[in-house]
């Protein structure tokens, strides 16, 4: 799906060790291949299927995406910063498009 729009929301500063929430939204229509065009055609499955997010190289948070979620896939989590550095976020699409998305963060 060429445009899927990921966005995410992550604190500019922190303090040491505080537990901050991380939120993120990718636009995407989320096909579950069980629906019929206009044509009575099989609309083929489009998902994003997995989603990840890893802090200065080290896995966060990961989760499989499964048909049933609605459109516009949303979450929010929470995260301790022990260091400045960046978020990489990962969204993996039933298609082979990745969608990538960085935020950095200081402790101060």
């Amino acid at each position: 799906m060429a445009n899927a729009k990921p966005r995410v929301k992550v604190p500019k500063t922190a303090s040491k060790d505080e537990v901050i929430t991380i939120k993120t939204l990718i636009s995407h229509t989320m096909e579950s291949g069980q629906r019929k065009d206009k044509d009575g055609n099989v609309i083929p499955r489009s998902i994003i299927n997995k989603f990840t997010c890893e802090f200065n190289g080290q896995m966060v948070f990961a989760t499989d995406i499964e048909p049933a979620v609605s459109a516009n896939p949303y979450f929010q989590f929470n995260v301790k910063v022990p260091e400045s550095g960046t978020f990489k976020f990962t969204w993996l699409d039933d298609d082979g498009s990745v969608y990538e998305a960085e935020k950095t963060i200081t402790v101060q």
